[in-house]
């Protein structure tokens, strides 16, 4: 049977998941233990791309066959999800309660209007806003993990290492330290390939640790907590999801929180992640351009890609903090931080673009990975395209 030929779309739920997705193709989020292409990879025999925003076309091309499944890339991958996908027929779009899910055409183009439409049965999510990412974590944790369970084999937990409950996986050259505290009733823990969790540190599920992050001594980490790869987490954390590539190595605590790649929080940064009154959370919805309810009384902060805080930074309950944004200061910044911001409670001003590529560059290096021409067409495409010249 060929390799059936995937691409993952933007769709109409991409500017209500910015600024996550300036830097991104929606199905490059990650939400459980793997993003949503790591996760199509895992339950499907299938080449993966990404049709997404002209500017990011480069660093995430799309590849089309005479075969192609067009998929959105907003929604979660589950098994009953695929099959439903790769059996459609040719030339028919898959749906569900309104929403478009995925549509099957020989022609190098995407028709979501083709004439053949069919509804989809089993349980479909999709993400249409940043802080469902947090609240289905621990769902789609479970289900990753049921995967690994039947699929590969844990390593043995180690000596020294107080476990209570089962419900742990340990990938190779994963290390617990001795003195460390697991409690996996609550959720399933996986720890990734070369991470560790250091002496000291107290864990309840679920989490999910990826490949070379890394848990500092004395962590505290409520679950369903997902911390992706080369990160490094200190302090408290409940209920948060880190994409990957940044680090809150010291006290401080963050809660209901999405945290985007190469950003980094000072210490004793804290995000307030429940209101004094109790009421429901509203955040910095981009595409409408105003705030809008969350529908829960927990929310922290949103922070975009390469963004940064100092020292005691203090973000209010329901803050959405843009790309490369630089925050410090005493005092409650807004809960609007503008992409590009450099300041705090006093206002921003423009984070300078040649500035902000060097900091990229120097964080990048830092993990071995190159700032390509490619990206740093992307990074300045977004530059002029969010912010006024700088003075």
């Amino acid at each position: 049977m060929a390799e059936l030929n995937i691409i993952l779309c933007d769709h109409a739920e991409r500017d209500h998941l910015l600024p996550l997705t300036y830097t991104r193709p929606v199905g490059k989020l990650r939400i459980g233990i793997w993003t949503i292409e790591e996760k199509w990879n895992r339950l499907a025999s299938a080449n993966i791309s990404f049709l997404t925003q002209e500017y990011l076309s480069k660093v995430f091309p799309a590849n089309y066959s005479g075969d192609n499944l067009f998929v959105n890339g907003a929604f979660i991958p589950t098994s009953e999800m695929i099959d439903e996908v790769i059996n459609l027929p040719l030339n028919t779009s898959l749906w569900s309660n309104g929403k478009w899910i995925a549509t099957r055409s020989a022609e190098p183009k995407l028709f979501t209007e083709l004439g053949n439409k069919v509804e989809a049965k089993s349980e479909m999510r999709v993400i249409d806003r940043n802080w469902k990412i947090f609240q289905w974590n621990g769902w789609a944790m479970d289900h990753d993990f049921a995967w690994l369970k039947s699929n590969k084999t844990s390593l043995d937990i180690p000596s020294g290492v107080t476990l209570i409950g089962d419900q742990i996986f340990l990938d190779q050259g994963a290390v617990i330290q001795p003195s460390a505290v697991i409690n996996a009733t609550s959720g399933p823990i996986y720890l990734g390939p070369d991470s560790e969790i250091m002496e000291g540190s107290l864990v309840r599920g679920g989490l999910a640790l990826l490949d070379h992050a890394q848990l500092k001594m004395g962590a505290k980490i409520y679950g369903p907590t997902t911390i992706g790869p080369h990160s490094k987490v200190g302090g408290e954390v409940n209920n948060a999801v880190i994409i990957g590539y940044s680090n809150k190595g010291h006290d401080g605590f963050i809660g209901n929180t999405v945290i985007g790649e190469w950003c980094n929080l000072g210490a004793d940064t804290n995000t307030s992640n429940l209101k004094n009154n109790y009421a429901d959370v509203k955040i910095h919805n981009y595409a409408l351009n105003r705030s809008e309810s969350t529908g829960g009384q927990f929310c922290g902060l949103t922070m975009g890609d390469h963004s940064k805080s100092g020292i005691n930074t203090m973000f209010n309950t329901g803050t959405v903090c843009g790309v490369f944004a630089n925050v410090f200061g005493s005092g409650f910044p807004h809960r609007r931080i503008p992409d590009f911001g450099w300041g705090g409670a006093e206002g921003f001003k423009n984070f300078r673009l040649n500035e902000a590529l060097e900091v990229a560059e120097r964080v990048m290096e830092r993990r071995s990975i190159e700032l390509t021409e490619d990206w740093i067409e992307v990074y300045t495409h977004l530059y002029h395209t969010l912010t006024q010249p700088a003075t």
